[in-house]
């Protein structure tokens, strides 16, 4: 019985996509990084599962188009336009990610700590760490 109860309670969780939602920024043909909280969206549910980021350098300046997109198809955009990707005029280079908001501004690079720093554990998402505590407290 407590099998059925802990199999029940995994299965509503994944199918309600609770944990499959990303979100990323979207714009279309900005002439500035669109990096900012008006242009965050939502994407679609189990379909657009990445985030696209297309960098175009034109004669008036580089563009920016930003979206969802699912992992199949922005892949595929990504690896055909790879050598395209120069930096040079009337280059374009298109990026695929699936974290949120992966497509914005890139990341500052943080010193690595020191091997004297004790490192902290990883931390697990909340989601699972609900998931952990009602698949122990039903097997006890």
């Amino acid at each position: 019985m407590r099998l059925f109860t802990v199999s029940t309670l995994l299965l509503f969780f994944l199918s309600s996509g609770l944990a499959l939602q990303i979100q990323c920024y979207q714009c279309e043909e900005m002439t500035h990084d669109c990096s900012t909280p008006e242009f965050i969206v939502n994407c679609t549910v189990n379909v657009q599962d990445m985030c696209q980021k297309e960098v175009l350098v034109k004669d008036d300046g580089i563009h920016y188009r930003k979206s969802c997109a699912s992992s199949g198809a922005c892949l595929i955009a990504s690896s055909g336009y790879q050598q395209f990707c120069t930096g040079k005029l009337n280059s374009v280079c298109i990026t695929c990610c699936n974290t949120p908001l992966c497509n914005g501004p890139r990341q500052k690079k943080r010193p690595q700590p020191s091997a004297a720093i004790a490192l902290t554990p990883p931390r697990l998402p909340a989601f699972t760490l609900c998931v952990l505590l009602l698949l122990s407290s039903a097997l006890c």
